[in-house]
């Protein structure tokens, strides 16, 4: 069978970080990536398995391919990923259409699991989900300018309705050389604006070195040439200190844009999701923060209809919100996951923690709008990330904006892609914005 195959990568940064290093493996081996997997050798789905929505995705991704293989128009079937590592013992057994199964440790056995289905076997391998970060090489997917940088893998946080730290293990820091050396290679090949991903970067470095070490990497990748914005996902509330604070602050290449996920701010439902810190605590924070970190822009992940919300924390959720003016926020049901301590708990039928996802969008939605608004009149720094057809101008992103969640910037110019433009801001309109190129030198 022709060594051909088609990557199909679900889920979050950390997983399309996997199957980017997948695909530098894959080529190494002389396979040929196709775009679509209909008449592929092999189809690769890296799947999700996080919460109930990504889950159903994952199985009905699968099940077509399953399809296309039933039809003869695709070869084999590999899942990899977080479901896979989730149902390793059942999902062979539940998905007989599957060919080879990688969990999350075993991603480096790619090439031997496609060569194993190209003749005819079946493969099904699960290293430890908390060995060492595996230091792969990687095929960068997400355009010219930007990449992730992925610097730790797993959780220790094991929060009540989470499922992350027995899907993905342990926290594991990778080295400070490894991560440098990374960025290095990722700005020698054009990548302008880095994206710090763990689940946890604030931990960075607590399990190698015995302290928090995410503010000395910051300095150490602003040093980079041709390294100009330096983004941080995800930090959470309980890990900041002075340094780290400081460090945000004064360094120029750190966007000042930052994400951190409160879930709730209602104390007593805090402690029993097992997050660490007070409602006052992250109130106080948010405050700080702002008072130090000028034109800061926040952005919070949200759970309505966790257990313990009745009727009054969730006004207090509101409050918090209208109060905070958070720039940028994302609302989730509660999905009680099979095996986390909150599936057991009493908590709202899934109606009711949606109709509350939705109220607390629409109480967002304005101050996002006024705070896009805030920006019209100004002249803005602009990563062009390409042409857009329908409205015939460019677009690209603030620092404002982090790819694929938050919104976009259309403006006319002539700017290149991966380049940065300064772009004067005419309106405001859903989330987006509409300006014009003043110049196309590459402004910083």
């Amino acid at each position: 069978m022709e060594k051909t195959f088609a990557m199909i990568s679900l889920g979050c940064a950390k997983n399309l970080v996997n199957s980017e290093q997948m695909l530098y493996l894959m080529d190494e081996a002389g396979y040929k990536l196709l775009p679509e997997p209909d008449g592929a050798g092999l189809a690769i789905v890296n799947t999700c398995g996080f919460i109930d929505a990504a889950k159903s995705e994952a199985i009905d991704t699968i099940l077509q391919m399953a399809e296309l293989k039933s039809a003869g128009r695709l070869g084999g079937l590999i899942v990899t990923g977080c479901l896979a590592e989730r149902y390793k013992d059942s999902i062979r057994a539940e998905l007989p259409e599957i060919d080879a199964v990688l969990g999350v440790g075993s991603f480096g056995d790619i090439v031997s699991a496609a060569d194993a289905v190209l003749d005819g076997g079946g493969v099904s391998r699960f290293a430890s989900n908390s060995a060492p970060v595996d230091e792969i090489p990687r095929i960068v997917s997400t355009g010219p300018s930007w990449a992730y940088l992925r610097i730790a893998e797993g959780c220790n946080n094991f929060c009540a309705f989470c499922a992350i730290p027995f899907i993905r293990g342990r926290y594991r820091s990778r080295s400070m050389e490894n991560v440098l050396e990374e960025a290095r290679d990722l700005a020698a090949h054009g990548v302008k604006e880095l994206i710090v991903i763990a689940q946890d970067i604030t931990r960075y470095g607590t399990d190698l070195y015995g302290q928090r070490k995410l503010a000395a990497l910051c300095r150490e990748l602003a040093k980079i040439e041709g390294v100009e914005w330096i983004r941080l996902h995800y930090l959470y509330p309980d890990q900041f200190d002075d340094e780290l604070i400081d460090e945000i602050a004064n360094n120029a290449k750190i966007v000042k844009y930052l994400d951190i996920p409160i879930q709730h701010i209602n104390s007593r439902i805090l402690k029993a999701m097992n997050r660490r810190g007070t409602g006052d605590e992250i109130r106080a924070l948010f405050k700080t923060l702002r008072q130090r970190i000028p034109g800061l822009v926040l952005r919070t992940s949200l759970i309505s209809g966790l257990p313990g919300e009745g009727q009054a924390e969730f006004e207090e959720l509101c409050e918090f919100l209208r109060e905070a003016r958070i720039e940028r926020a994302g609302v989730f049901p509660f999905s009680p996951e099979e095996g986390t301590p909150a599936a057991a708990m009493a908590h709202v039928d899934e109606e009711e923690a949606r109709r509350r996802a939705a109220l607390i969008m629409e109480l967002q939605a304005p101050i996002m709008d006024d705070f896009c608004r805030r920006f019209v009149g100004r002249t803005i720094q602009v990563l062009c990330e390409g042409w857009d057809e329908e409205s015939g101008r460019r677009f690209g992103r603030s620092y404002a904006d982090s790819p694929d969640i938050d919104g976009q910037v259309f403006f006319t110019g002539s700017c290149p892609e991966g380049e940065f433009a300064a772009v004067f801001i005419t309106s405001a309109e859903d989330g987006l914005l509409y300006g014009e190129e003043i110049r196309n030198d590459n402004c910083q």
